[in-house]
């Protein structure tokens, strides 16, 4: 092989290992709060809202309630965000961030509220 065929080859066996690498990064898994506990890194973990209310936390600065996840177990949620429209009526709920101290700290929440054109047809 020629020398710039060596260096073309060995540009694009590093740009493919590059990218795999990036990717698998930013994937982050579903999970459940048990293994929440234990993953050091970003997780996602989807659920329903839990018994309690959406309350604000730390002055004003974060938006706390009850997850409870598939499993059922329940956990207090802690988001540093601009709360959500429809949080209390959401169908369900996606908090991507870590467990920390006995409560999840979400870094996003993605919320599927119930739709507005569902209903009774009219006859």
């Amino acid at each position: 092989m020629k020398k710039h065929q060596i260096i073309c080859l060995a540009v694009i066996i590093g740009f493919v290992a590059y990218s795999a690498l990036a990717f698998q990064s930013s994937v982050t898994p579903y999970v459940t709060f048990a293994q929440a506990k234990s993953s050091k890194s970003t997780v996602q973990v989807k659920g329903t809202m839990g018994v309690g209310k959406v309350l604000p936390a730390e002055a004003g600065q974060a938006t706390q309630f009850v997850l409870r996840d598939d499993a059922g177990e329940e956990v207090t949620v802690v988001y540093r965000g601009v709360k959500p429209d429809g949080l209390e009526q959401a169908t369900g709920i996606v908090a991507i961030g870590k467990y920390v101290k006995g409560q999840f700290l979400a870094d996003k929440l993605l919320v599927k509220c119930p739709s507005k054109y569902q209903g009774s047809v009219n006859q």
